[in-house]
């Protein structure tokens, strides 16, 4: 088998990029382990115990109204964004505090932050006088170059530190923010924190709130994009894994294994020009140590690493919660759970099984846990701080659950930017995408993925001398960036005594 471009990896960054390709009439074979597309962003068919189907996956995805490269690749199948659901706000519920809402704010930077501020419970003027204004400018000056030569070596957790901002709203606006990101923020970098929060926030004219799917991934998403790269002449292969490629630049071979209809393994092969490796970070490390070929790209790959464990735990209940919650909550201060979704007021699959059932299907997510726990025992307390939270579940039984503790998600240590490999690599063939590639721009999560993919693409066909893909960036600088002379010369002191004495 051959093709001109073999991508590798079916998630997001992969569909990506394959979409791109394929629109331009580039011959594209997609190559993905699972049965099914979509990656880290997938749902797989599974069965309740009373032999009702549904599709699972890795827990509810945010589409953030400014996640202009994502909507952009889902309107190639659903071009009034249909599938999409908006959520008018998410509360933030902490013990014993009122909930803090997202909602209204204004989208233009100050006044988004003052706002935010203004409507704190958790902010008084005597509190803001105790924060360093210097550092708090920051949080408004971002800048790519400037921003992570001064902060990368600094973790998140040094930085609130530093900038002594009252330490419950601390956890209500920054703590929930860095796990969101799956990274606990004592080995998450300062300037990853400072970027995201330009991206997210500052730098968003579009507001915190965010969409939601209305059915499952597969149903919403992946399906009817495999169909849409089969229209347009893409081969797509799943059950597929690839364990390393031979080869030279612009003569490669992808070599694996493919499971058959009988689930039987046998040897597969694929001759390639072009190469997207869109993997998740284990998969690339793995694929990339093991092919001589690929020996440029070794380093940059090799030093990316994986953030602490996520959870995601599903409930099938045999009662509704309370009508008035929010389908969507995040939490801080209750343990490891950082929200809750209501799953049956989100999915039309839950919401039937619901229906049906007088039931409903809640889903609790923790991200970056720390130290090692069994995954019964943070079941339990995802259990326990659900009833805390809502204590109406208390009385519920569990019809049903399902339990998935990954580790796979990229970290952004400090230190780590500037080894972090990019879209282009030092083999002119050979282009990476996934939410683990270096930007010149900020993004994140599912937007970096998909605009990595189309980079990954652009390079290709720019070779060729074809038109690139059309890729939304967000602003590049901060509304500040141009006013930190002064702060530049107490950062960069900081940073040099760091770099003096690192901590053990």
């Amino acid at each position: 088998m051959s093709s001109r471009t073999v991508v590798v990896g079916g998630g997001l960054a992969g569909v990506a990029a394959a979409v791109a390709l394929a629109e331009r009439g580039e011959p594209v074979t997609l190559l993905e382990k699972e049965p099914f597309l979509g990656g880290r962003a997938g749902s797989w068919p599974d069965r309740l115990a009373d032999g009702t189907p549904f599709q699972m996956e890795r827990g509810l995805h945010a589409f953030f109204r400014n996640y202009d490269n994502v909507r952009s690749l889902i309107r190639r199948v659903d071009p009034e964004l249909r599938c999409l659901m908006p959520l008018e706000d998410y509360p933030l519920l902490v013990p014993g505090e009122p909930d803090a809402s997202f909602a209204g704010l204004p989208t233009t930077t100050p006044f988004n932050v003052a706002a935010l501020l203004a409507r704190s419970p958790h902010v008084s003027l005597r509190d803001l006088a105790q924060v360093d204004l210097e550092l708090a400018r920051e949080m408004l000056a971002f800048d790519p170059e400037r921003t992570y030569r001064t902060f990368d070596d600094q973790t998140a957790a040094a930085f609130l530190d530093a900038l002594r901002f009252p330490e419950k709203a601390r956890r209500v606006l920054f703590d929930v923010f860095a796990h969101s990101f799956f990274n606990p923020e004592a080995d998450y970098s300062a300037a990853e924190l400072l970027a995201m929060f330009h991206f997210y926030f500052t730098g968003n004219p579009r507001g915190l709130v965010f969409d939601v799917v209305t059915e499952p991934f597969g149903v919403s998403l992946f399906e009817p994009l495999r169909r849409y790269l089969e229209a347009h002449g893409a081969r797509v292969v799943t059950g597929v894994a690839a364990s390393h490629v031979e080869g030279s630049d612009g003569a490669w071979c992808v070599v694996g294994e493919a499971t058959t209809d009988g689930g039987a393994r046998e040897p597969f092969r694929v001759e390639a020009h072009d190469l997207v490796l869109g993997l998740a970070v284990p998969a690339l490390r793995e694929v990339v140590a093991a092919s001589p070929a690929l020996a440029p790209l070794g380093a940059g790959v090799a030093s990316l690493e994986v953030t602490a464990p996520f959870v995601v735990l599903r409930l099938w209940l045999d009662r509704p919660c309370r009508p008035d919650r929010a389908p969507f909550a995040a939490m801080a201060g209750y343990g490891i759970l950082d929200n809750v979704s209501l799953f049956d007021r989100l999915e039309g699959e839950s919401r039937a099984w619901a229906t049906r059932t007088g039931g409903s299907v809640v889903e609790l997510h923790a991200y970056a846990i720390e130290g090692a726990r069994s995954p019964e025992d943070l079941r339990q307390e995802l259990i326990a701080q659900l009833h805390r939270v809502y204590p109406e579940t208390q009385g519920a039984t569990i019809v049903e659950e399902r339990l998935l503790v990954r580790e796979d998600c990229p970290a952004f240590r400090p230190g780590s930017h500037a080894s972090r490999p990019t879209v282009r690599t030092p083999l002119t063939t050979v282009q990476l995408a996934g939410d683990f590639v270096r930007l010149d721009v900020p993004s994140a999560l599912m937007e970096r993925a998909v605009t990595s993919g189309f980079l990954a693409a652009s390079a290709i066909l720019a070779r060729k001398g074809l038109a690139s893909v059309p890729v939304s960036l967000p602003p590049r600088r901060g509304l500040l960036a141009g006013l930190s002379r002064r702060l530049d010369a107490r950062v960069q002191k900081q940073a040099s005594a760091r770099r003096a004495d690192p901590p053990t």
